[in-house]
């Protein structure tokens, strides 16, 4: 293939996710952005491509029917980015007033040339959050005063060559975006868009080893055990001494560029670790060896536009029971077997967030800003709501003569005493009734959010795209 051809085809991708006013902030370096076109059909009947994709109907044998709920408990830990090594946890009690707390600059926040993509964690009395240039602060979860800050970036001539390898091009900035933190044995972990994986000490944010790898890492780390499991751009996994950050095994999946920009991470339970992969991929390895044990593939065949070849699983898989949930880009939510790699159930979702198993059911939220609540046992649909209602509104397109529809990105759920909470990219954090769906709160973080809640002592916490940290009690 001639280079002219290869150049004509990526534009041509990219004009083409471009066009989607859910993902258009997903994608790097300025592409697909607030000011970019946006043409639309001006003639015949408008069907939307997202709703057809749904195709979920609530289930008659469910309607009117109660279900369980566990109460809230108090999160004394949030350690990873789902909160613990399965990303799964069910009802926290955090947040009761719903009034914001404090606020706080943590760094750089988003631009054309990065992005903020670490979910917060938080632990010893300290939230830990990531910002778009790689610095790591550290903040009093009471108050909001800084305990500290520690950049990982490397050094810039050399990561300078690292993006003409990449054909990034040799900016002083950008190209190193993304990445993530977790916290386990006095340490902060961070894997980084830079191409590292470094530890800190909690207390003091004093570095304590930094392994490099081949390529960029977008996701956030899992620290379990004696390990700390990152996925690189390239979708390869690595297993990493939590104590030395001596490299101990490595698995290589199925190469794929085209993903979302969101933080995903694995998930660990017992012996298995559970890896999402944008191919589409949800692959099971033994922890202490590395050897594959199963794998899934969340991705439908069937296609309604150019966007649904996209088959990133960025949300995080979220084990629970001896089940793994998981959603994948391109159209399969699936309950699987953690043993035996097996589907219980599998239900037309397309989603780019961690599903929400709770008591009963499990919560999910599509990319066209679906709330969808399923029986967990059956994998049949209690009810769904449209979280965008009345909050989709039209915006000049191209030169002023082509109206493009914005809806709001949605990140979460977390069930939160007694609210199902999620944040947005409107710049909203809203609570919604748990068994019912209706909306029962809202408040203004300050600006968009695209990184779900976290829990912990009795707040939330959430991190705009504009690098600032808000504490909700």
């Amino acid at each position: 293939m001639n280079r002219v051809l290869k150049v004509a085809l990526l534009c041509g991708l990219a004009v083409t996710v471009a066009s989607c006013g859910t993902v258009r902030r997903a994608l790097p370096f300025g592409l697909g952005g607030q000011d970019a076109p946006q043409v639309t059909a001006t003639e015949g009947q408008r069907v939307s491509v997202l709703e057809f994709e749904q195709q979920l109907t609530p289930s008659a044998a469910l309607s009117g029917r109660e279900f369980f709920l566990p109460g809230p408990q108090p999160a004394t830990a949030w350690t990873q980015p789902g909160g613990n090594a399965e990303n799964a946890v069910e009802h926290v009690a955090a947040a009761e007033g719903f009034t914001v707390a404090w606020r706080r600059d943590i760094g750089a926040g988003s631009s054309d040339t990065r992005q903020v993509m670490a979910p917060v964690v938080a632990d010893g009395g300290r939230v830990f959050v990531l910002d778009g240039e790689a610095t790591v602060t550290a903040v009093d979860s009471a108050s909001g005063s800084v305990a500290w800050k520690v950049n990982v970036k490397p050094d810039e001539p050399e990561f300078r060559r690292g993006l003409l390898d990449f054909g990034f091009g040799g900016g002083s900035t950008g190209g190193g975006f993304g990445g993530g933190v977790a916290a386990g044995g006095g340490k902060v972990f961070i894997a980084s868009g830079y191409r590292t994986v470094s530890a800190v000490d909690q207390t003091s944010g004093a570095l304590l080893w930094t392994t490099p790898v081949d390529v960029p890492v977008h996701g956030a780390p899992t620290v379990a055990g004696s390990r700390v499991y990152v996925v690189d751009v390239e979708n390869q996994l690595y297993a990493f001494d939590a104590d030395t950050g001596r490299q101990v095994w490595t698995y290589r999946g199925i190469p794929e560029p085209a993903r979302i920009m969101r933080a995903s991470s694995p998930a660990v339970t017992g012996d298995t670790v559970i890896a999402p992969f944008s191919s589409g991929e949800l692959i099971a390895l033994r922890a202490s060896t590395g050897q594959p044990v199963w794998q899934q593939v969340l991705s439908r065949t069937s296609r309604t536009s150019a966007l649904s070849e996209i088959r990133d699983i960025a949300g995080r898989p979220v084990v629970s029971r001896g089940v793994v949930y998981g959603v994948g880009h391109s159209g399969l939510m699936s309950a699987i077997d953690v043993r035996t790699g097996q589907p219980k159930w599998q239900l037309p979702v397309s989603g780019v967030n961690a599903p929400l198993p709770a008591g009963d059911v499990v919560y999910v939220v599509s990319k066209s800003g679906e709330l969808t609540v399923i029986n967990r046992e059956s994998g049949q649909v209690y009810w769904t709501r449209d979280l965008n209602e009345g909050r989709t509104r039209q915006e000049g397109g191209f030169f002023g003569f082509f109206d493009r529809t914005v809806r709001p990105v949605w990140a979460g759920p977390l069930l939160a005493s007694n609210r199902l909470v999620l944040a947005n990219s409107d710049g909203e954090l809203v609570a919604f009734d748990p068994r019912t769906g209706v909306q029962t709160a809202s408040l203004r973080l300050g600006g968009p959010a695209f990184i779900a809640p976290a829990a912990y002592n009795g707040a939330l916490y959430v991190l705009t795209d504009r690098g600032q940290l808000v504490s909700i009690r």
